[in-house]
This record gives structure tokens, sequence and C-alpha cells, in this order.
């Protein structure tokens, strides 16, 4: 069974009363340089604080975006399928593009200093939850076992998940986009 993620926005009707303004599956993205790896985008946001008004289109129709916009946050819940050689025999060029069809080519540093070919970095906090299965954290220094119920608070480092369990693994992520500090900034070259 095809795995979908039911989504209920609620709102506010013309008298201000709570109202369910749509119950539909989120939109689902994948991409073509990771097959199996499927998003189910639930929401975003563009701005902090959020404006709440009545009659918002839809946040998250369009393409994919690996970060959230600038003051804004990104929820979504992945799929992970087992790692294959395919991702594990990347070069630098493919990873890239691998990004860069998620708008976010500059985030991978695989090839300058990361240690798996999905490795990135987005100057963001990121809350990643396991929800089903078992994955590896993989970071600068070491790798993390993780499975069902544990939870990542990723904060702008260089980072990669790894399926290694050769079952699927469901996450879920909020991601909330940050600034470095300064001297961070200056030490990943972004000042």
């Amino acid at each position: 069974m095809e795995f979908r993620v039911r989504r209920v926005v609620t709102g506010h009707d013309q008298n201000g009363r709570a109202i369910v303004v749509s119950d539909s599956q989120a939109p689902v993205h994948g991409n073509p340089l990771r097959p199996g790896q499927r998003s189910h985008e639930v929401w975003k946001t563009n701005a902090a604080p959020i404006p709440i008004g009545r009659d918002e289109p839809d946040p998250v129709t369009g393409k994919r975006q690996l970060h959230p916009a600038p003051r804004g946050t990104l929820f979504r819940i992945s799929e992970v399928p087992p790692e294959t050689d395919a991702i594990r025999d990347m070069t630098p060029e493919q990873a890239r593009e691998a990004f860069r069809a998620s708008g976010a080519e500059e985030a991978s540093t695989w090839g300058r200093g990361g240690r798996h070919p999905l490795m990135h970095r987005t100057e963001t906090v990121d809350y990643a939850v396991v929800l089903e299965g078992e994955i590896t954290l993989i970071l600068d220094d070491g790798d993390v076992s993780l499975k069902a119920g544990d939870v990542v608070i990723q904060r702008g480092t260089s980072h990669a998940w790894s399926n290694r369990s050769g079952k699927p693994v469901k996450m879920l992520y909020v991601l909330i986009d940050g600034k470095f500090d300064p001297e961070l900034a200056r030490q990943f070259g972004k000042s």
C-alpha cells in the first residue's frame, strides 16, 4: 500500500468561526536522481510572525525546496529508501545536481569536506523525527544510529541521512530559517 499523508487545513469563515478549509493528500515530490525518495510537502511559511488571514493560497504547490524561505518554515514527511551503490558512488558533480533539483546546489558539501555524497549544510535549524525504521545520521566526525521515536535537532551542521537498514524509513522534518553567527559564517565562506 502506498504511503499517503492526509493534510487537514483549518481557517476561518466570514464570521471568524473555525472551519476546515481543505482536506486532501499533501503534495508529493520526488527526485529522479534519488529513486524511491518521496517528500510529502505538508506546509511552509514565508514570514515571521506568520500572517494568519482568511484566503491565503496553498503554500506548498509548486517546486520542492530543500530549505525554507527567509524567516520561513517548512514541514514535510519524507520516505527514505535504502541506500544504493548509485548513491554511494555519486561524484561531487552528481551530488550537486541532486541538490540542484531541490533548488539548493550550494548546500552540497560532497567533494568539499563532506564524508558522504548526500552531505549538505543549510542555514537552518531542523527538527527531524524518525517515524518508522532505522537511519544513520552522518556528521563530519561520526555517525549516529537512530530508530523510530528518536529526534535530532540539526543546527546548521553538514550532515547526511543514510538508510543502511534495507527497509524504507519515514522521517518528519520541520525546518526553520536560521542565521549563522558571524564567526561560523566566515568559517563556511558565507560572510
